[in-house]
């Protein structure tokens, strides 16, 4: 019977490990928060890989004790087995819970002070106006005086403000390789700061469900080396703004 109980958790255990390495084949691509492309991106991900790490501890402890309770021989004496008892109840239901969410805390908010859009030691972030539409995102540039559909322009290494706000219902703007999320909420603006590290093309999409075309519901951020940034900027002002399609509205919020 031990030797059943030993083959069944060695079974779970092998099970458990291969299942892990499975799941960690999809931490890549375009839009995976664990290849990031800028300090807030990996801030984050640095965050995630150490409660990943954690949480992996503490379930090899739990599973480690498990198959040590499965295999042992039952305490004879009924009054020890209740303190042992009690004192990992203590020890498992309330010490640590409270280590571990006291650790969450301790590296988690210094993470999420450096996240906000606090004021610059030089100068002043580059200002970008993101305002979701079902199922859509529109993207203007102020001071330029040019607006874009799905599209986001932004220079390497520069701070960038993202005001998201919302002309209907709740979205949630996110480029998970360059930061975290932020809703956009009607009648409200967030803001959330970003620094690209790397040019190239990051996918971006609405992370909360707005209705029928969500899924829909991307946009691209181009980030170039500043100077070809501001030749992009410089010939977008020079052509005209992308107006309002009425029938590209239409087709996009139909079912």
């Amino acid at each position: 019977m031990r030797r059943q109980r030993f083959t069944v958790s060695s079974s779970l255990t092998s099970l458990w490990a291969a299942g892990t390495l499975f799941f960690l084949g999809g931490c890549a691509g375009p839009q995976s928060v664990l290849d990031p492309a800028g300090p807030s991106a990996r801030a984050i991900a640095w965050l995630w890989w150490g409660m990943f790490i954690y949480a992996s501890l503490v379930l090899i402890v739990i599973v480690g004790l498990w198959l040590h309770a499965m295999r042992r021989e039952p305490a004879p004496d009924r009054k020890s087995t209740s303190r042992h008892a009690i004192r990992w109840i203590v020890g498992g239901g309330v010490v640590l819970p409270v280590v571990s969410l006291g650790m969450l805390l301790a590296f988690g908010i210094p993470i999420g002070h450096r996240l906000l859009p606090l004021p610059l030691e030089a100068g002043s972030p580059l200002r970008i106006e993101v305002t979701g539409h079902r199922w859509w995102w529109e993207v203007v540039y102020p001071e330029a005086r040019v607006a874009l559909r799905n599209e986001l322009h932004l220079p390497a290494g520069v701070p960038v403000d993202i005001r998201v706000t919302s002309a209907d219902v709740i979205h949630s703007f996110w480029l998970p390789r360059l930061g975290g999320k932020i809703d956009a909420i009607p009648g409200h603006t967030n803001v959330l700061r970003l620094v690209a590290d790397v040019t190239g093309s990051y996918p971006g999409q609405c992370s909360e469900f707005c209705g029928a075309g969500h899924a829909r519901m991307r946009l691209e951020a181009k980030v170039h080396s500043p100077s070809d940034f501001d030749v992009w900027l410089r010939s977008r002002q020079r052509s005209p703004a992308v107006p309002e399609n009425e029938t590209a509205s239409r087709r996009l919020e139909a079912p």
